[in-house]
């Protein structure tokens, strides 16, 4: 009877214990996985959802594709990637872009950037007001040491032509030592939200401006980096969504190997963050996305392996931003659905790399890299998401 008391004693700890972290921690879930399948496991898909490719490389062409960022504009969908011939960061990286009315046919991959021979340049994403689309450049320096850089942009009215790059800036009118997060993205009638890596290194910050067009006015918001590394941050690559009560939730990759999600809030629109903690949604360390669905609910977008295998992809949600209680599965490791990786490369690897999201049309809208190579897209219709969550 004693051992059968203690054994209870432990349970009602632990269960204690499990309760107290989910209610601590910015952002819990109830997601149960199945580590035994791991090509998707456990989830299932949802219907409707269907992939699309961008480009896919020849022969002959850049066979490095990475970082996709998807935007609308002017009933045209746009993807910006960094290209380069078969290495990370190579010194011929280019950032390209390419469009399309029907997901089916795009235009020709056009480069943004020229090779540069003092550094390269990567995507940085995009943002619109009014007329204008605008193309933001992650510009990295040789000289730079520790690895960091600065961010540009350019503009165009037509989608085609653009403007010659000049410098993000601060709301000091200084150039912002860093490199943009591509996650820019509207948090009230007046101010834009995202993060930048900043110098020296790179170490995330939260940054917000009330400029339409997000290229000045940017001022930092107050969130503490964990200790980590004198060149870096623990939280790197973040995104971002707002809860049921309004507080902003930014999650991070946790660059420490945790394969966790770091998350922080703030309750004041972005002026000032909680130090981000460590959270029990397990991640592949690799970049996210997240966003609310039109009737609020959030969401995240990410490979929740708890390893450095970036297979499965999927979306989680959660009605009120604070707990998530549902997955689905968007591309899963069988290969019926992914493709083989098809040429070698540095960083190259086999999976679904770095998504980023848009809400767009009565859809979510998912740009990742598919073994760091072909450039994608998976459309998922939010009316089934919402079914979904009335079955709840």
């Amino acid at each position: 009877m004693k051992l059968l008391g203690e054994i209870g004693l432990l349970v009602l700890c632990l269960l204690f214990t499990l309760f107290s972290f989910a209610q601590q921690t910015p952002i819990s879930t109830t997601v149960q996985l199945d580590p035994s399948q791991p090509e998707t496991l456990g989830l299932d898909y949802l219907p409707g959802v269907e992939t699309y490719t961008v480009f896919a490389p020849d022969s002959d062409d850049h066979k490095y594709n990475h970082g996709v960022v998807l935007y609308p504009f002017k009933d045209k969908l746009y993807a910006m990637w960094q290209s380069s011939w078969r290495d990370e960061d190579a010194p011929e990286t280019k950032v390209y872009y390419s469009y399309s009315a029907d997901l089916i046919h795009w235009s020709e991959p056009t480069p943004l950037t020229n090779e540069w021979n003092e550094g390269f340049t990567t995507s940085g994403g995009w943002w619109s007001h009014g007329d204008t689309l605008v193309a933001f450049i992650n510009v990295w320096p040789d000289s730079i040491q520790p690895k960091g850089g600065f961010t540009q942009y350019m503009l165009s009215t037509d989608g085609v032509s653009w403007s010659q790059p000049d410098w993000v800036l601060g709301d000091q009118g200084n150039r912002i030592a860093g490199i943009i997060e591509q996650d820019l993205r509207q948090l009230t009638s007046s101010r834009l939200l995202t993060a930048f890596h900043v110098q020296t290194g790179l170490h995330t910050k939260p940054y917000y401006t009330i400029d339409p067009l997000g290229i000045t006015g940017w001022t930092q918001g107050n969130m503490n980096n964990l200790l980590f590394k004198e060149e870096m941050s623990r939280e790197l690559e973040p995104s971002w969504f707002v809860r049921k009560d309004g507080r902003v939730v930014m999650i991070f990759r946790d660059q420490s190997g945790s394969f966790q999600k770091l998350a922080s809030i703030s309750h004041d629109g972005g002026e000032n963050w909680t130090n981000p903690e460590l959270t029990d949604i397990p991640d592949s360390r690799s970049k996210q996305s997240a966003g609310n669905l039109p009737h609020g609910t959030a969401f995240m977008v990410f490979n929740p392996s708890g390893s450095k295998t970036r297979i499965p992809l999927a979306i989680y949600l959660s009605s009120a931003g604070d707990v998530f209680e549902q997955a689905i599965l968007l591309r899963s490791g069988s290969p019926d659905d992914l493709q083989p990786l098809r040429y070698e490369g540095k960083y190259k690897r086999v999976g679904y790399s770095y998504p980023k999201s848009i809400v767009w049309k009565d859809h979510v809208y998912v740009g990742y890299a598919t073994n760091k190579e072909d450039v994608q897209i998976t459309v998922i219709p939010i009316s089934e998401l919402i079914k979904l969550q009335d079955q709840e």
